[in-house]
């Protein structure tokens, strides 16, 4: 699952720059990690961390989770540097 999750969000990378490191922990189904315009789910230390559930984080790629409702109501933890969670924002449009 987050494997293909990883694969969609690479083909999604497809001519776009993604500035910085971050990594989506989705506790015990694994982690995503965007760094170097790549989608890996290597774990390693990154500049942000988001943690969330796999739920969760299917519904914020597809658009159906707003990130800063989802840290309002607790979904989305975040931790680390926020401007590089900034970026991801613009990444998703």
């Amino acid at each position: 699952m987050i494997q293909e999750i990883a694969d969609r969000i690479q083909t999604g990378l497809a001519g776009k720059s993604f500035d910085g490191s971050l990594k989506f922990d989705c506790g015990e189904d694994g982690v995503i990690v965007l760094a170097d315009n790549q989608a890996t789910t290597q774990d390693r230390d990154t500049a942000c961390t988001i943690r969330l559930s796999t739920e969760n984080l299917k519904k914020l790629l597809a658009g159906k989770l707003n990130p800063m409702t989802g840290v309002m109501m607790g979904k989305l933890k975040l931790s680390g540097d926020m401007a590089v969670a900034m970026k991801l924002g613009q990444l998703l449009k």
